[in-house]
């Protein structure tokens, strides 16, 4: 690889885990933050929900901006949204406020800062032979901030309280600047990307995606994959605490996801450069559910948190170069952020059921039950579609 590719994939890597590794987080400060400002779960977790889905909904229209003009501007433009997210929430009073800084400005940032345009890039920079791996390897090394983040934010807040967690989560937003620039070295090329088409070019594809089965199938699962997801991330530390188990176990269980995140996504990658990358998502999707299905039968203990961390970790991102590979598999990377964009919407959708659902769900039983037995109905469901599914052909 050349110094300039090196460079752009280093910068991509560093930003995507500053950013997740920050909204991975999120689900630590649910008690503090709703103690402090007089809220209940299902309003903390509408925040997040409308976080996921202020991500969602702008992901294709930025994907489209960063494949026609670049995505140097529109990754700087991110992590100063996300600073001020974060400011925002530091200084929330009300559901109105929280819904601005951690729903509003931080999904906003998430969509210029996230997996999408981190896969753009990569798989930009990348000859196709290398690139499911690739993808994997950014996938992976995105993934270590979570590794970082969720202990440090639950140290500061016994120490020094949620709010000077939150300001560190400040800083590290801001550190996001110079690695989007380093990434931003991939706009001197124009390389399969659709610099200065008009709107109009788009259009044909997007029709295309809108009738092309597989497209359609992989979009849709992509749904189960951000439910069950944001669903782990937003509750799980509030679980274990109703459960009796000690606070920092949260913090260790999310670390441990994002250490897992980092070996289940390369290996993932790697293994979509070989074999169908719709048959690794399906089995992705249902070994999940087994996974969640098995922890939740039985009270957690420390031992069990852990090991359903590393089961969930390994499983967690791998699904990001497989549906980013099948993308540029079917379509090929000339619309890829935008497209990928648009499946993401999807998950994003599922995300704000797995986030706001789950907290009306426990809000009104008074138990997670229901919610995670419904994600494991649905995440079986999702990975036979997804396995079934008509194999996909090249293109170019």
């Amino acid at each position: 690889m050349s110094r300039q590719i090196v460079v752009a994939i280093g910068g991509v890597s560093a930003m995507l885990s500053l950013s997740i590794g920050m909204r991975q987080s999120f689900g630590l400060f649910m008690a503090p933050i709703t103690q402090a400002i007089g809220l209940n779960t299902t309003e903390y977790t509408l925040a997040i929900a409308v976080q996921n889905m202020a991500w969602g909904l702008t992901a294709p229209f930025i994907g489209w901006l960063c494949d026609r003009f670049g995505s140097l501007g529109v990754m700087i433009i991110g992590a100063l949204l996300y600073a001020a997210g974060l400011i925002v929430t530091i200084h929330a009073t009300g559901v109105g406020t929280l819904l601005l800084g951690t729903g509003v400005l931080v999904g906003l940032a998430l969509s210029c800062t996230g997996s999408s345009i981190a896969m753009s890039i990569a798989a930009r920079v990348t000859h196709e032979n290398r690139r499911s791996t690739v993808l994997g390897l950014v996938t992976g090394l995105g993934s270590l901030g979570t590794f970082l983040a969720a202990p440090m934010a639950q140290q500061l807040m016994a120490s020094e309280g949620w709010k000077a967690a939150l300001w560190s989560f400040t800083a590290l937003a801001l550190l996001m600047l110079p690695f989007a620039v380093m990434a931003g070295a991939v706009d001197r090329s124009t390389s399969g990307r659709s610099a200065g088409q008009p709107v109009a070019a788009l259009l044909p594809v997007l029709i295309q995606a809108s009738t092309h089965r597989g497209y359609v199938v992989t979009a849709l699962a992509f749904f189960v994959c951000g439910l069950q997801l944001v669903f782990i991330t937003t509750h799980l530390p509030n679980y274990l605490s109703i459960c009796g188990q000690d606070p920092m176990l949260g913090a260790q269980a999310i670390a441990v996801l994002g250490g897992f995140n980092v070996i289940g996504a390369c290996v993932f990658g790697w293994l979509g450069g070989r074999y169908p990358k719709h048959l690794l998502l399906g089995g992705v999707y249902i070994a999940r559910s087994m996974a969640v299905a098995l922890y939740f039968l039985v009270p957690p203990t420390p031992a069990s948190t852990l090991i359903f961390a590393s089961a969930m970790g390994f499983l967690w991102l791998g699904v990001v170069p497989l549906v980013n590979g099948l993308v540029a598999q079917m379509f090929g990377l000339r619309f890829m952020a935008t497209l990928t964009g648009l499946a993401f919407l999807n998950h994003q959708l599922g995300s704000f059921l797995g986030a706001w659902g789950g907290g009306m769900i426990f809000d009104a039983f008074g138990s997670y039950d229901m919610a995670w037995r419904f994600g494991v109905l649905i995440g079986l469901v999702a990975g036979l579609a997804q396995m079934l599914m008509p194999s996909p052909h090249p293109r170019g």
